[in-house]
């Protein structure tokens, strides 16, 4: 006699709900193939934020096993930074002091710890917290663990107009913030992930001075994607606009051009020591390895002496972007490419950006099958869509890096446009299929092609 299967708990069964939900709605998150991943992998890399290709630097990674040869602590960090602080940590934070030239530097694990560390701890009961709409999703669950209840407000990304009239409304009705016994902190990142688009920080910091004359309104920039590319040998954008001095807080992250972990808070006295009585995600976690300082530190070496050539890498990764948006842009057009097919965002259709930007989206309603084609040609990017980026903005990510090459750049362009081709000669044939059938004919870019991607 079979025995029944023992059902489903309710966990598990509104677990399987909520994933079953995603795949229909092909967005669940799977990890990809570590094939994809590695430094030896055959595919063209246009996915990871490895931008100036220092994670196959054979120079770094000399450089780096040789440090740790003479590094007198290598293994573990031994606990807590308030339990074990260890000196190649404190020496660390005092180089990045003098480096970015700010008054206090404090470590963090990750740019994700750094970010909920601040803003689940420095806003205070009645402060505000006004975020661009496309901040970072750390910031949010930073201010949700804060004590500003029901004070986060966002506006329209890079909208000047949009965070005036939000800044006046919230100064309007709250007495705090029109006598000084309150603060409003504005949240922006200086490159930002998704759209490769740049916060204008200069003028932010101006209307800030302009609606908060009493000085209680303060800027927080988050430079994780422009560490290492902007200013000089790195600094980031803060310090390419000479704005240190008007930003209460930044973020640099050692992830992403550095090849390394971790990340830092450029901030002042105050603020530090507040973050190390309160911030949870500092002060109750272990440390970062002296392994992974060791290589943190290796990266900022090459930065500062010259070794990563760093003008030349992030000249070339700069000119990189250029050329591609230059190439595809024209290439769409006279390949008479649906905009609602495939595009380039609007920021990207001017030719007089401040900056070239190593972040590129192609837009486009099927980003997965355009994402498996390019895989099949050996490069390897990668869909990007809702949750992680506003429904109807779905697109393949294109990240760029110094290592790439102008025949890499070629062979996307390429891709890109061969798949838009195939993709619209399909749809044709569906409908003409459908004529037949006496189905009616669908839309060219969309409707019944779907199912064929």
């Amino acid at each position: 006699m079979s025995s029944k299967p023992n059902p489903k708990s309710a966990l598990e069964t509104q677990l399987a709900t909520a994933l079953a939900s995603r795949d229909q709605r092909w967005i669940r998150r799977r990890l990809p193939d570590p094939e994809t991943s590695s430094s030896n992998s055959p595919l063209i890399d246009f996915n990871s934020n490895d931008y100036l290709s220092l994670s196959n630097s054979s120079t770094l990674r000399e450089h780096f096993i040789k440090k740790l040869s003479e590094a007198p602590d290598v293994l573990g960090s031994g606990g807590s930074r308030l339990l074990v602080n260890g000196r190649a940590h404190a020496a660390l934070e005092a180089r990045l002091c003098a480096f970015f030239g700010s008054e206090e530097a404090l470590l963090f694990n990750s740019g994700f710890d750094a970010n909920v560390g601040f803003f689940s701890c420095i806003p205070q009961p009645g402060d505000v917290v006004v975020c661009d709409e496309y901040i970072h999703a750390s910031v949010h669950d930073g201010v949700r663990a804060s004590r500003a209840r029901d004070a986060q407000f966002s506006f329209s990304h890079n909208s000047l107009p949009g965070l005036r009239k939000v800044l006046i409304r919230l100064k309007e009705e709250r007495n705090g913030l029109r006598l000084g016994d309150q603060s409003l902190f504005v949240a922006v990142e200086s490159l930002y992930s998704m759209d490769g688009t740049f916060a204008p920080l200069r003028e932010i910091a101006d209307l800030l001075d302009e609606v908060f004359p009493l000085k209680n309104a303060y800027l927080v920039v988050d430079e994780a994607h422009s560490t290492g590319i902007y200013g000089s040998q790195g600094r980031g954008r803060v310090a390419l606009l000479g704005l240190e001095g008007r930003v209460l807080a930044r973020l640099h992250t050692f992830g992403k051009a550095l090849a390394a972990t971790g990340a830092v808070i450029l901030t002042n006295t105050l603020i530090r020591d507040y973050l190390l009585n309160y911030a949870r995600s500092l002060i109750y976690t272990t440390s970062l390895s002296y392994a992974n300082i060791i290589a943190a530190d290796c990266s900022f070496d090459m930065l500062i002496d010259g070794t990563a050539q760093h003008v030349s890498l992030s000249n070339r990764l700069l000119d990189l972007s250029s050329y591609f948006t230059e190439t595809l842009r024209p290439r769409l057009e006279a390949r008479k490419i649906p905009t609602n097919l495939v595009s380039l965002p609007s920021h990207l259709i001017s030719t007089s950006l401040e900056l070239p930007s190593p972040i590129v989206p192609i837009l486009t309603p099927h980003p997965r099958p355009l994402s498996a084609y390019l895989l099949a040609l050996g490069m390897n990017a990668r869909p990007i869509t809702w949750p992680t980026v506003p429904k109807g903005k779905d697109r393949v990510r294109v990240c760029l890096h110094s290592g790439n090459t102008k025949e890499d750049i070629d062979q996307l362009v390429h891709g890109v446009v061969s798949w838009a081709e195939e993709t619209l000669r399909e749809s044709v044939r569906v409908a003409d299929r459908e004529n037949e059938s006496g189905s009616g004919r669908r839309d060219l870019a969309g409707g019944s092609v779907e199912s064929k991607l």
